[in-house]
């Protein structure tokens, strides 16, 4: 099988930048950001297999207020209908505020195929820190946690919420169960069609994976039924990354099992029966787990050709040598390749892949510097 990531190539950096991980972010400045995006990329890994154009789209995240350290990335579905986004649109949530605050962060940054970066959301202070849980729904609602931190430390995070936000930007609704959301940290949306979808949250101050069975009716979501369907992950509490936990999630639902790339574990795991289930499944099956490529396994992203994508935050089983790296492996569980991010450990953190027609669109934040790098490859 062809690796995706094999296509990839990483920008030439111009600066070495020297940061504790997520503790000190640093803005780039518009020169810098002109400089990376005319910069002539770097070798590729296994060059000549598949088209990638040159110079990739870096952008910078940060918006206006400030915010920064860029988590959650969802791409705009096509056929979503209209308000202020468009098919194509790539849609980043930010955790940090302006004063590199973890769980403070308000603003989800709009990124268009063409033309300049726009605020889409800005929620309230009660609500912020937005989190890698992020997506967007076919029937034109955003849905985002809130993982907010009243100091910028996990030891005064809150439960959270869901936030349900319409095509235009404005909260229409918020989802909170202090027994079934504690803290979001990442999010897996499955739409059935005909109004039905349910949501997998990955619970950063839990360790469990919570289901919400919703139906979409005349714009709004309407919760039929929760349900803890995993547990038993390691989390806690990190100075550096703010919280170690279960993380990415992925579902296919053709086997209907729900992947679950836990942190501390260092492990990604397979629950069978996830939209089934009405008990909780414990931590499922391990189907990867390799000392050598993950370090702190963070979000997860299903590639075109069957292979999951996942990025490590460095934290746990740390290897300078290996920083920010995002891992592409078989659901048997090999190593296929990996990619780096950026040159310091903790760049690395939301991905995801929009694949239409003969083309896919490879979207992963870059953490250290508050960017978002967007690459075009072909699908198969």
């Amino acid at each position: 099988m062809k690796s995706y990531i094999s296509n990839l190539q990483t920008p030439s950096r111009f600066t070495t930048f020297s940061c504790k991980r997520r503790a000190a972010r640093i803005l780039i400045s518009t020169a810098a950001l002109l400089l990376i995006s005319a910069s002539v990329l770097t070798a590729q890994i296994n060059p000549g297999t598949g088209f990638l154009p040159n110079p990739m789209q870096v952008v910078s995240t940060v918006p206006a207020n400030g915010d920064v350290n860029p988590y959650g990335v969802a791409f705009v579905p096509s056929g979503f209908p209209g308000g202020v986004l468009n098919s194509g649109d790539v849609l980043v949530s930010n955790f940090n505020n302006s004063q590199n605050l973890q769980g403070t962060g308000t603003t989800i940054v709009r990124v268009p195929q063409q033309g300049s970066l726009s605020v889409f959301f800005t929620a309230s202070p009660q609500q912020q820190g937005l989190s890698t849980a992020l997506a967007v729904l076919q029937e034109g609602l955003v849905i985002v946690g809130s993982f907010p931190s009243t100091d910028g430390t996990c030891a005064t995070a809150g439960n959270g919420a869901l936030l349900v936000i319409n095509s235009l930007g404005q909260q229409v609704q918020t989802i909170a169960d202090k027994s079934y959301i504690n803290g979001p940290w990442d999010m897996a949306v499955y739409d059935f069609g005909g109004g039905k979808i349910d949501a997998f949250i990955a619970n950063g101050l839990s360790g469990a994976i919570t289901r919400f069975e919703m139906t979409i009716s005349n714009g709004a979501l309407t919760v039929q039924s929760k349900t803890t369907i995993a547990s038993g992950y390691m989390f806690q509490c990190d100075p550096v990354t703010f919280v170690d936990a279960p993380t990415g999630l992925v579902y296919d639902p053709k086997k209907d099992i729900l992947y679950v790339a836990s942190t501390v574990d260092n492990a990604v795991f397979a629950v069978s029966k996830a939209s089934e289930r009405n008990d909780d499944g414990g931590t499922g099956q391990i189907i990867y787990k390799d000392q050598t490529h993950l370090h702190g396994v963070l979000a997860m992203a299903a590639a075109p050709n069957g292979d999951l994508l996942v990025s490590n935050n460095d934290a746990i089983n740390g290897d300078p040598n290996q920083p920010s790296e995002i891992v592409e492996f078989t659901l048997a569980g090999h190593f296929v390749k990996q990619v780096s991010m950026d040159p310091q450990q903790g760049g690395s953190f939301g991905l995801n892949v929009l694949t239409t027609g003969l083309l896919s669109r490879f979207a992963a934040v870059d953490d250290n510097q508050s960017t978002l790098n967007v690459w075009t490859l072909p699908s198969h």
